[in-house]
């Protein structure tokens, strides 16, 4: 698909970098090297396995630069114009650490502020979701291929909130609302989950880099949903006026699979 004039991108060769992805993750298995960041977050020799999977696929295909978490982290920030990826090669080390099996691969194209498609693949299932660039929000599960939408909710919201992040803040913020339950999950699942139609919001009142969410953030929106400041505004990507190690992070927001639950007293805050 021909997204602005001489960028034209395939969305199928992404998908097959995040099956990439995934089977290093894979052929890797429990892995017990962990180091520490410089932001104390953890990395295993399966993140870099698979980003230099997801890589190449894609450098083999496109020109378009690449903000991926590991190279970013040893240096490596090239300059971006209106179109790049975001790359999280294994979003919810966490989970992974522990053998929880809600890790993930993501990979989202962002145009002009805006996620036009995410792939985020789960390597603990087998289970690939994408949406965008001209394919419909779609799950694919073993032989299943699933439409995406996510669903109205009228009355007690279902929330989902990280495990290993959930602050003060969004626990003051959920207990004023009207939630019927509460789904901890370790990566940006949480977007597919609200996606799929398995649940209402996903508020995040702490830090998150923009390629732990931009691909999720991607299939649900293409399955209807939405995701904003917690002012209401648009949450957009890209490259930030900050510190070198916050250029790609995120504000907080909110994320919704019905638009119409942003109209909702003490969804949104003033800023």
């Amino acid at each position: 698909m021909t997204i602005q004039p001489g960028v034209e991108i395939d969305p199928r060769p992404i998908i097959e970098a995040v099956r990439a992805g995934m089977e290093a993750i894979v052929e890797l298995g429990a892995s017990g090297e962990v180091e520490f960041k410089d932001d104390e977050s953890p990395v295993t020799r399966a993140d870099r396995a698979a980003e230099q999977a997801i890589t190449a696929i894609l450098e083999a295909r496109y020109t378009l630069p690449i903000i991926a978490e590991e190279r970013f982290s040893d240096g490596r920030v090239p300059e971006v114009g209106d179109v790049f990826f975001l790359v999280d090669p294994l979003d919810g080390t966490k989970s992974y650490i522990a053998g929880k099996p809600d890790y993930t691969v993501n990979i989202a194209v962002i145009e002009r502020g805006f996620p036009i498609f995410g792939c985020v693949g789960v390597p603990e299932t087998g289970e690939v979701y994408y949406g965008g660039l001209g394919l419909a929000p779609t799950l694919e599960r073993g032989d299943e291929t699933i439409a995406l939408a996510a669903s109205p909710a009228p009355g007690p919201m279902r929330a989902l909130v990280s495990r290993n992040h959930l602050s003060s803040t969004t626990k003051d913020y959920l207990d004023a609302l009207d939630i019927s339950g509460t789904i901890a999950i370790g990566s940006s699942l949480k977007f597919c989950l609200i996606a799929e139609g398995r649940g209402d919001l996903y508020p995040r009142f702490s830090r998150t880099m923009q390629w732990d969410t931009a691909a999720g953030d991607a299939i649900l929106r293409a399955a209807g949903g939405l995701t904003v400041t917690p002012s209401g505004e648009t949450f957009v990507y890209g490259r930030t006026r900050q510190r070198l190690e916050d250029i790609y992070a995120n504000g907080f927001f909110i994320a919704v699979g019905d638009p119409a639950i942003l109209e909702r007293p003490g969804i949104l805050r003033s800023t």
